[in-house]
């Protein structure tokens, strides 16, 4: 029961953590301004941990690698506690357990930035509706916009709506409950099977 409620509470944390730092990543690379209160809550708890990075990995021109990186390092860290605390014991001592272990934290960030734009998408699709002048509109347009623009081209608005947000949530929510949902089990499998 401890080692449940632990497992989550250390899941939950590095998650929100890493979608901050996706955040502070996907804005800096849009550049979508961080004005917003959204964008100053995201710097304001990311800079702690961002900043001293900053130093030893610089930004690669518009891309904050020190955010990427971090955010990388934190889903290891994450995949790792929760290994151990498992109730099975896992086999961390080998070079193939840790490269799944790299691997899985990999794709825990292609997770993560799947649910942010999931989150992104309805959030400004429901804007366009109800506060299409909302001061986050600019905020979601630029997270979604290399989305959604390729969509636009392809596929015509009918009645004059535009179904794009749908079909990219439907493809999000492919990607999630079929890609990402069979990759983390086979991967994590060699962490535990590995001697």
């Amino acid at each position: 029961m401890i080692d449940h409620a632990l497992s989550y509470l250390i899941h939950v944390l590095a998650e929100f953590f890493i979608l901050l730092l996706l955040t502070r990543f996907y804005l800096q690379a849009g550049r979508i301004s961080f004005k917003h209160p959204l964008g100053q809550f995201v710097l304001a708890t990311t800079n702690w941990a961002v900043l001293p990075l900053r130093k030893v990995l610089p930004a690669v021109r518009r891309y904050d690698t020190a955010s990427i990186v971090l955010a990388w390092l934190v889903a290891l860290l994450m995949h790792t506690l929760l290994m151990v605390i498992a109730p099975w014991p896992p086999v961390l001592s080998s070079a193939v357990s840790i490269a799944a272990l790299m691997a899985v934290a990999l794709l825990e960030l292609a997770k993560m930035s799947l649910y942010l734009l999931f989150a992104a998408t309805v959030i400004q699709a429901l804007m366009s509706w109800m506060s299409p002048y909302n001061p986050l509109m600019p905020i979601m347009q630029g997270l979604t916009g290399p989305f959604l623009r390729p969509l636009h081209r392809i596929i015509p608005t009918i009645g004059g709506v535009d179904i794009s947000p749908l079909i990219l949530v439907l493809v999000i929510q492919l990607l999630l409950n079929v890609v990402v949902a069979d990759l983390e089990p086979t991967i994590l499998q060699y962490v535990r099977i590995v001697a």
